[in-house]
């Protein structure tokens, strides 16, 4: 995979984790209201039939908002999960460009909530909704 396979304003993702760690190359690009993800699909994003896998799905968009609730918080505080929801609306391939675009619906002293959109060469193919709580960093 070259660079040129990057649409233009990614850059490789800021945090890593064992969690997408088998996923790399991430991607990630900020906006001034969210954290938007990408990856280019391969093998390892697959399920049995060589289709996007919704393990991934839900995984990317629980991080994309979750990234995004921070963002639009400042950076001042770290959030955990505690309700995710996701709608399994169409499908991809290997070589798709997959991004998922969140949007914070609203943040407060103790929760965010979140929702996205999950892209497939820009076609929708999930939706998901978050909810996190705002813990102080370590």
């Amino acid at each position: 995979m070259t660079t040129q396979d990057i649409p233009k304003g990614f850059e490789p993702h800021f945090r890593k984790s064992p969690m997408t760690d088998p996923w790399e190359p991430l991607y990630s690009m900020r906006t001034d209201d969210a954290v938007i993800m990408g990856l280019r699909l391969a093998k390892p994003h697959t399920n049995a039939r060589g289709l996007i896998h919704g393990g991934l799905i839900a995984a990317l968009a629980d991080n994309a908002m979750g990234y995004s609730c921070a963002h639009k918080m400042g950076g001042s505080s770290s959030l955990v999960t505690v309700g995710l929801a996701v709608d399994f609306v169409g499908t991809a391939q290997i070589g798709q460009w997959l991004a998922v675009e969140s949007d914070v619906i609203k943040t407060g002293k103790t929760l965010c909530f979140a929702q996205c959109a999950v892209k497939a060469d820009g076609e929708i193919i999930a939706r998901a909704n978050g909810t996190f709580r705002v813990v102080k960093k370590a």
